[in-house]
């Protein structure tokens, strides 16, 4: 007998989706929800369970605006490209960002998910695992758990190239490492379906790489 309701846990896996233009802009989100899936994410695991993370909220207009203007001016210099290509999934998927990045400083809530100290380039690809590894899984149950409350949000690192920036504009210390940025918004509408897929057993390999069932 399953320990869960599977069919809701794997609607809830299946259709959270990134979403940017569905984020309702005018619905105000109580801090208490948001507290609420702060906590479900650090249940998350973390390497030697050291729980580095922190998690800034922001809600604030002023510093929500100023976010939404560095993250503007970085996708306008950087991506505009994106909206001229011959791909038609690119450049949807540009327009949609457009959206959200011309909106964003509506967005009501801004989640930076943060990391104390330093990734250890020098480590090579273990630190660098242990240290990505230990607060990237706390950030999906967030988003899980943002999702299962009728909220939509979106993994966004657009703002990185400018991580400095916006540490200073938000108090957040040099030794301590920004993930990403997470806006997150009451959804408008709830009939998300899941995105389109290859079939698991196309990306799956079995005791080799390249060796299929």
């Amino acid at each position: 007998m399953a320990a869960f309701d599977l069919a809701q846990t794997d609607r809830l896996l299946s259709t959270t989706r990134a979403v940017r233009r569905r984020l309702d802009l005018d619905r105000p989100v109580d801090r208490q929800l948001v507290l609420d899936c702060v906590r479900l994410a650090t249940y998350a695991p973390s390497a030697s369970n050291t729980q580095r993370w922190r998690w800034l909220v922001v809600t604030d207009s002023e510093l929500r605006g100023g976010i939404a203007e560095i993250t503007r001016r970085l996708f306008y210099r950087d991506v505009k490209q994106a909206a001229t290509s011959p791909d038609p999934a690119t450049r949807r998927i540009y327009r949609a960002s457009k959206h959200l990045v011309d909106h964003l400083h509506r967005v009501p809530v801004h989640v930076i998910p943060c990391h104390l100290g330093r990734p250890a380039v020098e480590r090579g690809p273990v630190g660098l695992s242990s240290f990505y590894g230990s607060i990237l899984q706390a950030v999906w149950s967030f988003q899980l758990a943002l999702r299962s409350r009728g909220l939509g949000s979106v993994f966004t690192t657009m703002h990185l190239k400018a991580e400095r920036e916006v540490a200073e504009l938000l108090g957040i210390p040099d030794d301590v490492t920004q993930i990403c940025l997470i806006p997150a918004a009451y959804t408008i509408g709830e009939d998300f379906r899941p995105p389109p897929r290859r079939p698991a057993e196309e990306v799956t390999y079995w005791d080799r790489w390249g060796t299929s069932a």
